[in-house]
């Protein structure tokens, strides 16, 4: 379980296909204290740590199934990519975003990025299947950053991306024609679901 709130941008440092995907992505985090099966939001995506380096080295590696590759950016990263990074919740932590669980519905592509005062205006458009999960002040997870929804109309909405969010996730790159992992909120799901039984 995350909150959305990112604490490092790392950058994919190894890609190999084998099966599944393998990636090795560099970290800020201290990773003597990451445990092998731990689970890490990797730009939304809840992913299982598998090996990881030292402490002058820090890194860690994942693996992603043909599941997660068919839901996400992932099979696109190439070496050099920057990565939204989230280490997940703890009981007693403060939940400064909304409740994010990792598992991402799809990918949304941005249509447009306006400057809007200091911030930035991010149009996106989600596949039909998942519009009806979008609601104009609710939220959502783009690329594992914990956003609110301004509007919302047909299979488009925008969203505002404020300076520090700029600075500390990969939205400062942020541009029209690319494409990011978007989970929808939690309870928007469970209420579609109860809603078509």
């Amino acid at each position: 379980m995350f909150t959305g709130i990112v604490t490092d941008i790392g950058q994919v440092r190894h890609v190999e296909l084998r099966g599944d995907t393998h990636l090795v992505i560099g970290t800020g985090f201290d990773v003597s204290a990451i445990d092998i099966g731990a689970s890490i939001a990797c730009s939304g995506c809840c992913l299982t740590v598998v090996d990881k380096g030292t402490a002058a080295d820090r890194w860690f590696a994942v693996t992603a199934s043909a599941e997660t590759l068919s839901k996400t950016t992932l099979g696109n990263w190439k070496i050099g990519d920057k990565v939204n990074l989230e280490r997940p919740l703890r009981l007693g932590d403060e939940l400064g975003g909304h409740i994010v669980t990792g598992h991402v519905d799809g990918v949304a592509d941005i249509v447009s990025v306006v400057p809007e005062g200091e911030s930035l205006r991010l149009v996106l458009e989600v596949p039909t299947a998942h519009r009806s999960f979008i609601a104009a002040k609710g939220s959502v997870a783009l690329d594992g950053v914990s956003l609110t929804v301004n509007e919302a109309e047909g299979g488009r909405f925008g969203v505002n991306i404020i300076p520090h969010t700029l600075k500390a996730t990969t939205f400062g790159h942020a541009k029209a024609g690319s494409k990011v992992n978007f989970e929808v909120d939690l309870l928007a799901r469970y209420v579609g679901r109860l809603v078509k039984a």
